[in-house]
């Protein structure tokens, strides 16, 4: 076994010493009062609800995600200059954009920001904490609801029909499982199915 774990252990500190994207919101009162989500840039994503979660969830976004959200941080300085407007506006929570690559560490600090890669940075990271709400929420109904499964599955069909939905490869084996346990009911049996499908085979974008 021993010559397997040198290779184990080089893939690991290959994928450490990537750069890293991370945004957190901390927001007292909102649901969640916090999560944090990383991103290396080979794409390996993790998304927590608090600081000491030992058990993020952990999935990858597709390279086009990933190259966004990294042409992005470039375009905003890697976060070494300040994005705050200013405004006096209400306050949603104190965020953050952090980016990592070895020695260097550079982190931004704001509220609301008028720059627009700034916002369209924000926007990528919303859509990416409300699909992996989606998840654990389909996720706690499959294991503890299942007369709740079909009203997790018409919140993932919408994410999904308003084109919010990030990396949904990962909640495959979740649809999948659905699909074909009987002990749920026929509607949501079919509609797991359906977005599965959708999934797999997604539409072409019109010109």
């Amino acid at each position: 076994m021993k010559p397997l774990l040198l290779p184990l252990l080089a893939f690991t500190l290959s994928a450490a010493d990537l750069p890293k994207v991370t945004f957190s919101r901390a927001f007292p009162g909102s649901m969640p009062a916090y999560f944090a989500i990383t991103v290396d840039k080979a794409g390996a994503t993790q998304y927590k609800e608090a600081t000491d979660d030992d058990n993020p969830l952990v999935f990858k976004l597709t390279p086009e995600e990933t190259g966004q959200i990294f042409a992005l941080a470039e375009k905003l300085g890697r976060f070494t200059r300040p994005i705050e407007s200013g405004l006096k506006v209400a306050k949603t929570g104190v965020k953050i954009f952090r980016y990592e690559n070895g020695a260097e560490k550079n982190q931004v600090e704001f509220n609301y920001s008028l720059d627009l890669d700034a916002q369209k940075l924000l926007d990528i990271f919303e859509n990416i904490g409300e699909t992996e709400r989606n998840y654990i929420t389909l996720e706690t109904a499959a294991k503890f609801d299942k007369l709740g499964v079909n009203h997790a599955l018409l919140l993932l069909e919408s994410l999904l029909d308003q084109k919010r939905l990030v990396a949904p490869a990962q909640f495959l084996p979740l649809l999948d499982r659905v699909a074909k346990n009987e002990t749920y009911m026929h509607m949501a049996r079919a509609r797991a199915a359906k977005l599965a499908d959708a999934i797999r085979n997604p539409q072409p974008v019109s010109q």
